[in-house]
């Protein structure tokens, strides 16, 4: 694992600079250039790769991306995607168009990746003008929307057998809010269905807060939690790892212990999860190479016309360390 050294020294800061902004230190006043430096710098030190560099006929692909700068800060999974769709751009000689909603081009292009969430009228607009689309984190198949998607549900499974086999007795989620852009319209998590499903087929009750996907959000929910109930929990699990850091920011305050009165995994396994205290057990979905496959599944797409869309679906790995007991 890359230390915090190696990410100050590749990053042109101080090891104490790296390590408040790993941990999402409030009172840490840095540029957001200097933050988006240390954040790609994790991410490239602990990404393994997968496969040989590769060489193809000249083609453009259109990347259509859903989170701004800031946003990708608060939450590291759609930046460590946007890597991987680089990198193997850049690595198939592939001329990359990277454009938000708001500024597409009309620029000719191969083929266009949407990554992110969008609302029916974007995804109806992105079927009739983008040609070879696939969307990325986000299920169209209902519009005949090619699609490459995380496996929420076996992901939701593990994580929930493996509280029950340490014994959890009152396990909570720590649930995300997400919108569409366009017209506002509130995203249905599918981790959350997946939840709720899995808990009533095993006669658990249902225990969810709410928040939106940021560090601050996960820590007032979770504290206001933990304010107005008498009762705790012993097993967390938050739907990504910003939440979770939150959390566990909350759970110190109130004089509990990770993982000894509560347990907690967090999902995606950013790298900054290895860094915080202690170390965030967690989902680990394999991001970068998400964006890798989105090229090359792009490739595939121009060369070869299939009769129907597509669904890739991408399993997880349950990563375990020290803020669940051994």
């Amino acid at each position: 694992m890359a230390t915090i050294k190696d990410i100050a020294k590749l990053a042109g800061v101080s090891p104490a600079t790296v390590s408040r902004v790993l941990n999402y230190d409030q009172e840490l006043s840095v540029s957001i250039e200097t933050k988006r430096k240390i954040f790609e710098v994790a991410e490239h030190l602990n990404y393994t790769k997968h496969h040989k560099n590769t060489a193809s006929n000249k083609k453009t692909l259109r990347l259509i991306q859903w989170y701004n700068d800031q946003e990708e800060l608060e939450d590291l999974y759609y930046l460590s995607i946007r890597l991987g769709i680089e990198k193997k751009a850049e690595e198939s000689n592939i001329i990359l168009l990277k454009e938000t909603w708001n500024t597409i081009s009309k620029k000719p292009a191969d083929a266009t990746i949407a990554l992110g969430k969008f609302d029916e009228q974007q995804l109806l607009e992105l079927k009739h003008t983008q040609p070879n689309l696939l969307l990325v984190d986000f299920d169209g198949t209902a519009y005949s929307i090619n699609s490459l998607i995380v496996d929420f549900s076996t992901s939701i499974q593990k994580v929930i057998d493996y509280f029950l086999s340490h014994q959890a007795t009152a396990i909570v989620m720590l649930a995300g809010t997400e919108y569409t852009k366009m017209s506002h319209q509130r995203l249905r998590d599918p981790r959350i269905t997946a939840f709720q499903q899995i808990m009533s087929a095993k006669g658990l009750p249902i225990k969810i807060i709410e928040a939106e996907f940021s560090v601050a959000s996960g820590y007032q929910k979770v504290k206001k939690y933990l304010d107005e109930h008498s009762e705790s929990f012993d097993a967390l699990f938050a739907a990504n790892d910003t939440l979770a850091i939150g959390a566990l920011r909350a759970i110190s305050e109130k004089g509990q212990r990770v993982p000894e009165d509560i347990a907690l995994i967090g999902f995606n396994d950013i790298s900054v999860a290895k860094y915080v205290s202690p170390p965030l057990s967690t989902i680990k979905v394999y991001t970068e190479w998400m964006g890798e496959l989105a090229v090359e599944t792009m490739l595939q797409m121009i060369n070869e016309k299939a009769p129907v869309s597509r669904k890739i679906i991408v399993e997880t790995e349950l990563i375990l360390r020290g803020s669940t007991k051994a």
